[in-house]
Formats: C-alpha cells, structure tokens, sequence
C-alpha cells in the first residue's frame, strides 16, 4: 500500500488538480487519493504524455491533438510554444474565406454625429481591425473594447499610426451617436477609433459581410476582422486574445502589398487558403521545382481541386459522393451546416432555404448545387438525413451529406464549420463560384431573396 504524508498528500493533491485542470486525467469514484497520486506522478515521469495544443489567441482552448480553434479558427500550438499564430501565406485557416470580403457603402453615422459612408470613408485602402458591441452589453464588449484600447496603444507605441480602429453596434436602434460617445469616452478611445451605427437595415447589411450579423445581438461573435484594404488581404482574430497577439495580427495584415496578397489569391483554394505566391512546386524539396523555373499559377478551380477533399460521403438518398469531384466541381455551391435533432436554428435556416431552392428553381441541380454538412456525423444517418429533408420537402439538387466522422470532420474544416459543440455551429452560408474562385458567407436566415440576388452575382448569367 502507498503511503503519502500529509505533507506530500497536499503537494500530490495539488498536482492532480492541474492534471485535471489540462484534462490529463480522470476522477474516478473507485479511486483513491494515493493511487491518483501515485498515477499522476507516473504520468508526469513517462515519456509517452500526450502533448497538449492550445489556441495562440484563447489559451482555454485545449486539445489532445493538433487541428483548428473552434472559436477563432486559428491552428492549434503544443502547450508552451512561442511561436506567432498562423498569420503567414501558406496559412490554410478558415480565416482566409473573408480574403475577398465586400463590405456594404452604406450611409453610417460615427460617435460624433458625423455622416460617413462605411466602406469609402472607413475602409477603402485602410488597414483597419473592426470589432461588434453594443453599449449595454454586460458581458464581453466591454473587455473586448478594453482589449481593442490596449491594442491602440500599444501601436501608437510602435510607432505604428495608419491602422483604423472600428467598433460596430449590433444594436443600432438602442445606440444613438450620444450613447456611443459616452460607451468611447468610457474606454478613453483616441483618434482614429470610430464607433458606428446608423440605421438598422443599413447596419444589417454592413454586418453581413465580416460575419456580425446575428439575431440576438446577445449572441454577437468575439471576432475580430482585420484587414488591409489596399492589398485585397483580411483574416480573423479572437477579440479577446492578448493585445500584443492582436497587434502582430494587425502589423503583419499592414504589412501585406497588393501583388503578395493577389498572387496569393490567384493560388489559393477559391480563396480559401493563402499559400506561397511563388507556387514554384508542391513540395519544398520537390528537385523538380527547384529546377524548372516558375510555373503557371493555378486557374480557381485547379486550387480548389488541390484544397478540398475528395472523399467519399453519402447523400440523404446513401447515394457515396466524392465531396469535390460530384458536388463542387464546375458549380455554384452553397453551403450550411445543421444537425437533425437540432431545436433552434436548423429547422428555422432550413425552411428558409427551402425558399431559396425555390426561388432558384431549375438552376439547383444544374449549374448551382446545395450541400448541407451534418455537425453529428455519429447520429446523422443516411436514413436520419432523409428523414429531415422530406420534412422540409427538399427538391433534387440539395445534398444532406454525413459519412464516416473522421471525413466528415475534415470536410468541416477546410469549410471551417468544425465546433467542438455541434450546437455551437455557425448559422452562416458559404456561397462560391469554385470555377471564377469568388466566395463569399451570407446570413442563411437573411431574406431569401437577398441570399439569392447574392447568388446570382457569383454565378454565370443563364
């Protein structure tokens, strides 16, 4: 039997609780307090300890293995790492769907009362890092503008003073220019720094966009949209990582050129992924590369074969599909993500996607397709799948796809619709012409007519 004094019972106790606290190990009620002390010193000795990955910008986020933040996107880092989050060109984050974002030139006022026009007046050859609140938020605005004042500083600091700084209310008709001037004043914002509302419908529809659109302003996204303008480049950040981790966000999106982040289109995956511009082979040590000089880039559709993957999933129908091959290649697509047993936003974005399926008519099926990606591969059956769209009456050309998890998790990626909790997953769409290589994400619950006159513009005339 293992014997522990009280002394080195206390010190064990504490080591357990931080393995707990990582996730290490387990409690058990068939255990005692010496064999878990005894186990987590093993565990602690052995060379075979899983390394622990967290998020660069939200360190509460932990995993057992490598893959993508849940919340942010970002590549998940071993524990203790010092290296910079993935801001490079070979960045293959889901960040990189908002590389062509188009932000709506709607009339907005700032909180001095001034009229502006958002994209022409704030944005337009800016490098600029946007953030949502509302005023009488209690819960995470006011660290996220205090977050966001740090980051001002800092990069006045730095001697960094051509980046604009803007915070958006998702509550437009509670948020009067006076209300946001004193929210400001409350976080000491200097210049440079516009907080902006304006009418609901125009600021709906600027939301839209970098994703800050939401029903329940309650339920607004903690991201950060920062971009550069000027060089066509903008990426994401948890709004509530460390201001130094936002500020080499923002100085390595400032330092961006517009032939960098052009050639980086021009080969990225439908604008998905951000690799090498110089797409001189695919492989570093490939000799053959090395050797042959620059070759031609890749058209859209070539980097979307490259990007995507190509495994086999099946349709509500237990129809196996190859995800690139069947559905995407040469279409329109549009794409969501919903669960069956869903209780709240599904069956809502689902019958309002009905809606657009028939105002697209004949189009669905040929020229465009529509993908819904189960969240819950495990639970989502062919069979479940079938159930659920002839609820909603689904026509042909609308592909409920699940498969085995592993696959279907690898498709949620690259689409960056994998949560950890499939309640947690997004309620936007991801429209893209995968041959001319423009994407775009669209509120799923905006009027169908809307969702479809932003269809129209990415897909080919008929």
């Amino acid at each position: 039997m293992l014997r522990v004094n009280s002394a080195g019972r206390r010190t064990g106790m504490l080591l357990v609780r931080i393995l707990l606290s990582v996730g290490l190990i387990a409690i058990s009620p068939f255990l005692s307090t010496a064999t878990l002390v005894g186990e987590a010193a093993n565990r602690i000795k052995s060379p075979q300890s899983k390394t622990t990955y967290v998020c660069p910008m939200d360190s509460d986020i932990r995993s057992d293995g490598p893959g993508k933040c849940p919340k942010c996107g970002m590549q998940l880092r071993p524990a203790g790492s010092n290296t910079p989050p993935e801001v490079s060109d070979n960045d293959s984050s889901a960040d990189a769907f908002i590389d062509r974002l188009r932000l709506a030139d709607e009339w907005v006022t700032d909180q001095h009362g001034r009229k502006l026009r958002f994209y022409s007046d704030l944005v337009k050859s800016k490098t600029v890092a946007i953030e949502f609140i509302f005023t009488t938020c209690t819960t995470i605005c006011p660290p996220l503008t205090a977050t966001l004042r740090k980051v001002q500083q800092q990069l006045a600091a730095s001697g960094t003073r051509d980046v604009k700084l803007i915070s958006i209310t998702v509550d437009p008709e509670t948020d009067i220019p006076e209300r946001l001037r004193a929210f400001s004043s409350k976080f000491e914002a200097g210049p440079g720094w516009s907080f902006i509302t304006g009418g609901k419908r125009e600021i709906t529809r600027i939301l839209k966009a970098p994703g800050g659109n939401v029903a329940d302003k309650n339920q607004h996204s903690p991201t950060m949209v920062i971009g550069n303008d000027r060089a066509g480049y903008w990426t994401r950040a948890y709004g509530l990582a460390p201001a130094a981790t936002l500020v080499r966000v923002i100085n390595d999106a400032s330092s961006r050129t517009p032939a960098l982040s052009d050639a980086a289109g021009r080969e990225s995956a439908a604008a998905l992924s951000k690799v090498s511009p110089g797409n001189q082979g695919d492989e570093v040590g490939d000799d053959k590369a090395k050797h042959a000089g620059p070759t031609k880039l890749k058209t859209p559709g070539e980097a979307a074969a490259s990007y995507f993957p190509n495994v086999v999933l099946r349709t509500q129908d237990n129809k196996p599909v190859q995800f690139f091959s069947d559905l995407l290649k040469g279409k329109t697509v549009l794409i969501n993500f919903v669960f069956t047993t869903c209780t709240g936003v599904c069956p809502t974005m689902t019958t309002n996607l009905r809606k657009v399926q028939d105002q697209l008519g004949e189009r669905v099926g040929n020229d465009i397709t529509m993908i819904s990606v189960t969240v819950d591969p495990a639970v989502d059956t062919p069979e479940t799948l079938k159930k659920y769209a002839l609820t909603f009456d689904v026509k042909p050309g609308w592909y409920f796809l699940t498969g085995p998890p592993a696959d279907v998790e690898q498709v949620l990626r690259k689409l960056g619709g994998f949560v950890q909790d499939k309640n947690d997953h997004t309620n936007l769409l991801i429209v893209g012409n995968v041959e001319s290589g423009n994407w775009i994400k669209v509120f799923a619950l905006a009027r169908p007519a809307e969702i479809v006159a932003e269809i129209i513009k990415l897909a080919p005339s008929k």
